[in-house]
């Protein structure tokens, strides 16, 4: 079985051959420098709680999910929210934030975020582009040193909830954030799926690779969970769950099924507009789905911290 990336034996264990991030595990992440350990500390110690998004499976609205997940944290203006889109090659946050265009700016203390509201802070690799049109064609070492940088050298500063929004699959950039995060802290990750089999079949995969490197899993969001009409309130299943769904699969692997999002035509229309969901269709059903999930997280969170401060 994986040893785990935090093992001496990483990458080195009779289980690692043939694994194709075995290269990458045996070199070692941040537990690995004691020096780099220290560094990511310091800059992160501010970061009251982190919170990953994954999802094994593309297309299913992780990011919105994402950038959804953020602004309704810093709906309380009481907390100070940031949000990490580590998605080197599909960076869409800077969109769906309203961002696109936007410069990174340098100071003394290091990268500046850019500012969605006084309390949301944005970081992503599409401020660094000339164009939104550029790809960014980079092999693995490249994207997980850029990764790096954005967690030692961004000035996020004292932030109650650090959001890390994940490309699809369990490759470089999910082994690299949880090495790194793991020198900090990780309250644990969020899992997005579609209801449909061959969505969960890659979330299920998903879910391995968090018990593999021990991440703990907040829960799952079924995400395009039926669509309900605006005008007669049917409802109507876009993508059948042919094998029971989030529920069946959270049931069958004893994992919290976090909330059940609908369609909503106007989520996308909002995220093309980089413009809010929240106010501008602040009586869709999508909304109050949102609302309890994200308390949810809070609750979950809060027991994490106060289980670790028990601990201590």
């Amino acid at each position: 079985e994986c040893p785990g990336t935090s093992s001496a034996q990483a990458g080195r264990a009779a289980a690692c051959q043939g694994c194709p991030n075995q290269r990458l595990c045996a070199a070692g992440g941040a537990a690995a420098d004691p020096a780099e350990a220290a560094a990511l500390r310091e800059r992160l110690r501010g970061v009251r709680h982190t919170v990953l998004v994954l999802s094994g499976k593309g297309g299913v609205g992780k990011s919105t999910f994402s950038a959804l997940l953020a602004s309704g944290l810093a709906a309380d203006e009481a907390k100070q929210v940031a949000l990490l889109d580590i998605d080197i090659c599909g960076p869409s946050i800077p969109k769906m934030m309203g961002l696109e265009g936007e410069q990174v700016h340098q100071s003394g203390s290091g990268w500046s975020p850019v500012y969605v509201e006084e309390n949301l802070g944005v970081m992503s690799v599409g401020f660094l582009l000339s164009s939104p049109d550029d790809a960014v064609i980079w092999r693995g070492p490249k994207k997980n040193g850029l990764i790096k940088q954005f967690l030692r050298d961004v000035d996020w500063g004292e932030v109650d909830y650090l959001i890390v929004d994940t490309p699809p699959g369990t490759s470089d950039e999910h082994l690299s954030i949880v090495q790194y995060l793991g020198a900090a802290h990780i309250d644990g990750a969020v899992i997005v799926t579609t209801p449909q089999e061959v969505s969960l079949q890659d979330v299920r995969k998903e879910i391995n690779f968090c018990h593999k490197v021990k991440l703990p899993i907040i829960g799952v969001v079924e995400n395009m969970s039926g669509f309900i009409c605006p005008k007669c309130k049917n409802e109507s299943q876009i993508f059948p769950p042919t094998t029971g769904g989030a529920e069946k699969m959270c049931q069958n692997l004893n994992i919290s099924l976090l909330g059940k999002v609908p369609l909503d035509p106007q989520i996308g229309r909002s995220c093309d507009k980089g413009q809010s969901f929240f106010s501008e269709a602040p009586e869709s059903p999508a909304i109050s789905s949102y609302r309890s999930i994200i308390q949810r997280i809070q609750e979950y969170c809060d027991q994490h911290q106060f289980q670790e401060e028990k601990i201590i």
